[in-house]
């Protein structure tokens, strides 16, 4: 072992980056999972005392751990788009509250709210609280701890804050950019009020959180949460040392930067160029432009936006720390060493986005699909640019319904929101088939439980099932997306669905083919208050024959005069009338309808894209390329590691299959146990 293993428990030396010892790669390796052990249980600790569906069973939360300077130094496997745009939160506040900058400061006992796009902030329901962690013998932050929730209702002009139809940010709920929820150890219930309900409310159409008690209990989850990552942050200074234990923090972060810097001059060497460039389009036609400059000797790159269309008069405007967050992640996932993403990933790249385009908006924009959907297709672009897998996906799917806001004469009415993102395929890469049936990239949400769902909300799921064929083909082929539909039991009930790649197919790549687009689909009941004609005389063929919504047509569920067709049963009415079936609606992309009782909703996801060309595989082994063969596998693996609460290899697409079944995939751990059986049924 070497001299710095002598370094032990309660040894303590100052910190710093040029003086510091080598690090030895025991400690290197203890110190990187401590780091990370504590994130993982704030995590378990925010689960377990969280009380929305949101948080409690979709597991929408992240949790990680900071620098003094706000720099992240290690995560949980949660949420990608949350974990690479924290630090910049983090960052924020300690600017914001800076005593030389006129705040108040941060002191001990402060938890700091904010969840504003200009703070650091992903999407407006994206909550985050971020907690100091002080030395014992003076007042100076040694760490910071923050959890991020994803909280399903937090005012806005619809239930649910997910807004399809926004056009500002005010349409799309509470804005904070810094308020201490705590401080000094008082918790401020009377600030939180005012900020998640009257706030809001002032403005046109707008209503405050339609389930303030969630969004209250939640939140004091998180401040839990933060709580305790700062015990166990102390016990390891007691245990180590401040000085050993920041100086393996700046060692950790050093690994990283070098694997970056090593894996930069490698797609140089391999790829013969030092400039890669990729374009995609979201699917009103804004370009989204990267070309890396990388130079080898330093084994840095320059990441350029320039190129990338301007901010939208819609919602899919992305901040620009949530265009980070898909960098490191892209970066991380194509690192072949098992390391923690931290700030270190991010070092070596330089970043520039244009002001004032899509990818860096004003402050007023409308931004709730930019984090869930623009971020998905800057995944894209990046790992198109180095060629390293076919797209995904490229959309997580976001269904919100709920009740509640303010009633025509202007008083608030509580109700509820529910919110879920529902998994397509992953795209396939050089050496593994695409996976069928799983959140991919930027989001590791669950699927809530179908017995959970209808039992705490006014709805049955008809169908969820993997969509056959969706994938692109190729010499390796792209994993399928879902068919999901739920059917509604409240006589009036407002859906929205939010999504993309509805017009442009997921790609392929070394000539693999795209993956079919995805379709919403509303089964409306016909009503004689909508203006529908009830009986049976119009929109019929000759033998009485209906059309399935349920069946994909053509290429993404466009009719291409080939969709299979199903005998509709006769509908009686009181009278003994013959009425006509339900008419099937295309809902479009992004949009919110009020639905009644017996509606459904029908979303089919996109799959992903195939890799390599498809007349290739008849010159290979049949075994090679046994899809079947290798999701079994992926199968087994992802149930027993379920089974041991770890669930890490059947989530999300990784860039390495033999990393993915491992489980060393690093950036994902959650999942959805649902999602595995529903793909098992589908197989």
């Amino acid at each position: 072992m070497s001299k710095m293993a002598g370094v032990g428990p309660g040894q303590r030396g100052g910190p710093s980056s040029k003086n510091s010892k080598e690090a030895d790669p025991i400690l290197l390796s203890l110190f990187a999972n401590r780091f990370i052990s504590v994130a993982e249980a704030m995590g378990r600790s925010l689960q377990q005392t969280s009380i929305s569906t949101n948080i409690k069973e979709r597991l929408d939360f992240s949790c990680a751990l900071f620098s003094p300077d706000g720099s992240l130094v290690a995560n949980a496997p949660h949420l990608p788009v949350h974990l690479g745009s924290m630090s910049f939160a983090v960052r924020y506040q300690i600017a914001h509250l800076a005593q030389a900058n006129g705040g108040d400061g941060i002191q001990r006992g402060d938890v700091i709210l904010a969840n504003h796009p200009a703070a650091g902030g992903s999407h407006l329901p994206d909550m985050t609280c971020i907690t100091p962690v002080f030395a014992e013998d003076r007042d100076e932050v040694i760490f910071f701890t923050a959890s991020r929730g994803h909280h399903a209702d937090i005012g806005g002009i619809l239930p649910g804050s997910m807004p399809p139809t926004s056009k500002t940010l005010y349409e799309e709920g509470a804005q904070i950019k810094s308020f201490k929820i705590v401080s000094q150890g008082e918790y401020d219930r009377h600030g939180l009020i005012k900020h998640m309900l009257e706030d809001p409310s002032k403005y046109p159409g707008c209503s405050g959180s339609r389930c303030i008690r969630d969004v209250e209990s939640d939140l004091q989850a998180q401040i839990a949460a933060n709580q305790k990552g700062i015990n166990l942050i102390q016990m390891l200074v007691e245990e180590w040392g401040l000085g050993t234990v920041q100086e393996y923090m700046l060692h950790i972060r050093n690994n990283a930067e070098l694997a970056v810097r090593n894996l930069l001059r490698d797609v140089s060497k391999r790829q013969g160029t030092n400039s890669l460039h990729a374009i995609e389009y979201m699917d009103d036609g804004t370009p989204i432009e990267l070309r890396v400059t990388i130079d080898p000797s330093a084994g840095s790159a320059i990441f350029d936006f320039e190129g990338t269309g301007p901010e939208v008069q819609g919602n899919w405007n992305c901040p620009k720390s949530v265009s980070h967050s898909a960098i490191i992640y892209c970066l991380r996932s194509m690192v072949s060493m098992d390391i923690p993403l931290n700030q270190g990933c991010l070092t070596p790249i330089e970043v520039r986005i244009p002001k004032g385009s899509l990818l860096d908006p004003s402050d007023s924009a409308a931004v709730v699909g930019g984090n869930v959907l623009t971020s998905q297709r800057i995944t894209d672009v990046v790992l198109k640019a180095f060629k390293a897998v076919a797209a995904s996906q490229g959309c997580t799917n976001n269904l919100t319904f709920g009740l509640g806001g303010r009633d025509k004469d202007g008083n608030h009415v509580e109700g509820f929101g529910y919110y879920e993102t529902i998994a397509g395929g992953s795209g396939a890469g050089p050496s593994w088939h695409g996976t069928s049936g799983v959140h991919t990239h930027m989001t590791n949400t669950r699927i809530t439980d179908p017995e959970i769902m209808e039992r705490r909300y006014p709805v049955m799921i008809r169908q969820f099932s993997l969509r056959t064929g969706s994938g692109g083909d190729g010499l390796y082929r792209g994993g399928d997306g879902v068919i999901r539909e739920i059917e509604f039991h409240s006589p009036s009930i407002q859906v929205s669905i939010l999504s993309e790649r509805r017009v442009y197919r997921p790609f392929g790549l070394e000539g693999g083919e795209d993956a079919k687009t995805g379709l919403n689909l509303w089964v409306k009941q016909r009503r004689e208050e909508d203006g529908d004609l009830l009986d049976d005389d119009e929109d019929r063929d000759d033998d009485g024959v209906g059309v399935d919504a349920s069946a994909s047509a053509g290429d993404g569920g466009q009719s291409d005069g080939t969709a299979k067709r199903r005998k509709q049963e006769k509908v009686m009415d009181e009278n003994g009338k013959v009425r006509q079936p339900p008419r099937i609606i295309n809902l479009g992309a992004k949009t919110t309808a009020r639905m009644g009782r017996g509606d459904r909703i029908i979303i089919h996801t996109p799959g992903g894209g195939g890799w390599g060309k498809k007349s290739e595989r008849q010159q290979a082994s049949p075994s090679t390329f046994d899809r079947n063969a290798g999701d079994k596998k992926g199968a087994e693996v992802e149930k027993e590691e379920f089974e041991r609460g770890k669930a890490m290899s059947g989530r999300t697409a990784s860039l390495d299959r033999a990393h993915f079944e491992n489980g060393l995939h690093t950036t994902h751990s959650k999942g959805s146990m649902m999602e595995w059986e529903a793909a098992q049924l589908g197989a």
